[in-house]
């Protein structure tokens, strides 16, 4: 848990938003499409789109570019053909990795993963070879300055959440089933608790702890991963010590 839970607080420090707006869009704009296309264009009767419209309004992203991805999902308006897929492979240390893949070219998406795990220590695993090794779960992360636990505690449990981590010092993690991520994380919101991170995501049964070289490299994979606009989502399994991230950082 603390490998990924550090991983998804710590990617949305290391760079500026407006730096990654980008990509930020296209990944973003690609998971609207596919999610009105498999499900229907009204997020209301479609979760998925819901909750992917949700994340496009933190960024800011601009209702005509949700609006023509949604209708491009439904038909009304052409465009590229995504398919989705999942990757499976291993980073520096025997660190397990699963890859959100959506592309309209497989070959090159395999191509370009596979060059990019092998320059930075890691290599493609076979299907199942690592997912049997995450848990698909709603993931709230809340920092923990001003916030009382045993009341979060309280509100996160009745509204259906699993479990509460409190193991770092300087935030919660709410542990959701998939399908009471959306009505824990309003009732968060409705009382006026901010989070850092929320969404439904893979959360490691075990993680590898990684020092010096290999967390430096790790950390570069997870990087040149997430550069890449056919990788939707990056899912690992390391643990590298705050100390370590800053040293690496500095």
């Amino acid at each position: 848990m603390s490998g990924h839970s550090k991983w998804a607080t710590t990617k949305h420090k290391k760079a500026a938003v407006d730096a990654k707006r980008g990509k930020t869009f296209t990944k973003l704009i690609r998971e609207m499409t596919v999610a009105a296309r498999i499900g229907g264009g009204d997020p209301e009767a479609n979760p998925r789109l819901r909750m992917v419209i949700a994340k496009a309004k933190e960024v800011n992203m601009p209702a005509d570019n949700m609006k023509r991805a949604i209708q491009k999902g439904t038909g009304e308006l052409s465009g590229v053909v995504y398919e989705e897929t999942t990757y499976e492979g291993y980073g520096p240390g025997g660190v397990a990795l699963l890859l959100d893949i959506m592309t309209d070219n497989k070959n090159r998406t395999v191509s370009e993963v596979r060059h990019t795990l092998g320059k930075n220590g890691g290599n493609m695993a076979e299907n199942g070879a690592v997912s049997w090794l995450f848990d698909r779960r709603g993931l709230i992360v809340i920092p923990k300055e001003g916030v009382d636990e045993s009341e979060l505690m309280d509100l996160s449990l009745e509204a259906g959440a699993e479990d509460l981590l409190s193991d770092d010092p300087s935030h919660f993690d709410v542990v959701t089933p998939v399908s009471d991520f959306e009505t824990v994380n309003q009732a968060i919101v409705d009382a006026n608790l901010k989070s850092s991170f929320s969404e439904v995501t893979f959360i490691p049964q075990t993680t590898v702890k990684l020092e010096g070289k290999q967390a430096e490299q790790m950390l570069r994979l997870m990087d040149e991963l997430e550069d890449n606009d056919d990788i939707q989502n990056v899912y690992a399994n390391f643990d590298i010590s705050d100390e370590e991230m800053e040293k690496i950082a500095g």
